[in-house]
Formats: structure tokens, sequence, C-alpha cells
């Protein structure tokens, strides 16, 4: 319950992550607001594209493969749907495991604030976007360490080729016909 209730959350504050301003870079008094996507554009645009890739990755992809492969497993576990528990390992390590990845980009706009602080020239101030990313990828983070995988493996009787409900839905046929 803890898992989905934090599932949950994490893709409510993806919405405001990505529609809020991330950062503000003011140079000689002039500057907008910047969010995730415009910033991948604007560095798409400046030739930049594989920083731009690493941060569109870092920032958007990852979140989303997180909250996709938590609620994929979890409406697994809940319903005890026919699925294999090697693959619903898989998933759950690299969901496991990709969470880190997201903080690349707080650390770049924390690196970037503390060094172009420039006084009246240049200055670099964190949003209401960056909060609520950094809220998004604590919260996933969260809900994958709540997550038992040890229940992956319940719905299973000792066969893994087959689910238990299979199982005993084929042993309660036979013990029906004989």
């Amino acid at each position: 319950m803890l898992t989905w209730a934090l599932t949950i959350t994490g893709a409510l504050l993806l919405l405001p992550a990505n529609i809020l301003p991330v950062m503000t870079v003011v140079y000689l008094g002039a500057g907008d607001p910047s969010t995730i996507i415009s910033g991948v554009m604007q560095l798409y645009d400046s030739g930049m594209w594989g920083i731009a890739l690493i941060v569109f990755i870092a920032s958007i992809a990852v979140p989303v493969m997180k909250l996709l492969g938590l609620v994929l497993l979890l409406i697994q576990i809940q319903w005890r749907a026919a699925f294999d528990p090697i693959q619903a390992m898989k998933i759950y390590r690299v969901v496991s495991g990709i969470g880190r990845w997201s903080l690349l980009d707080l650390f770049m706009i924390s690196i970037l604030v503390s060094l172009v602080d420039m006084g009246f020239v240049a200055q670099v101030s964190a949003g209401a976007g960056a909060t609520a990313f950094a809220s998004v990828v604590v919260v996933t983070m969260l809900a994958a360490r709540t997550f038992d995988p040890r229940l992956i493996w319940d719905a299973y009787d000792g066969d893994c080729s087959k689910p238990a409900i299979v199982a005993e839905t084929a042993r309660g046929s036979a013990a029906e016909n004989g």
C-alpha cells in the first residue's frame, strides 16, 4: 500500500516537475525561466545534442520508466496476473538501479547556481520545477525501496513456468474429474 501511495505521488509530482520552471538564468539583466524540456531543446539547438540527450534521459525518460515499471509490478502483484517472475525481477532491478541517475540534474543545477552567481552580470536561480523534480526523485526512490520483491514470487507454486493460480485451477479441475 505504501509503494502504491509513493508511486502515485511521484506520478502526480511529475507533472509540475515538467511544467514549472526548473531554473532561471539571468545574463546582463535578461533571461527567461526554463523548464526541463525547454532546456533540452535549447541544448539541442545550441549543437550540444549529447548533453541534451543526457538531460532528456536523466530528467524525463528515467522517472517515467521508473514509474511505469513500478506500476507494472504493483498491478501484476495485486491482481496476481500471469507473468514471468524472472522478467519481473529484471524490471525490479532496473527500477531500483536507475533511480540515482535522476539525481544528475539536481547536481548540475546546484553546481550551476553556486558557480555562476556573478552579481549583476549573471545569476542562476532554481525554480519550483526543481523542487518538484527533486521530490519525484526522492519519492520514486522510496517507492522502489518499499517494494518487497518477494511478493513477485508469492504468486508462484514452485514451478516458475506456471503461476500458482493456473496450477491451483488445474489441480481443482483434476480433483473434480477424478
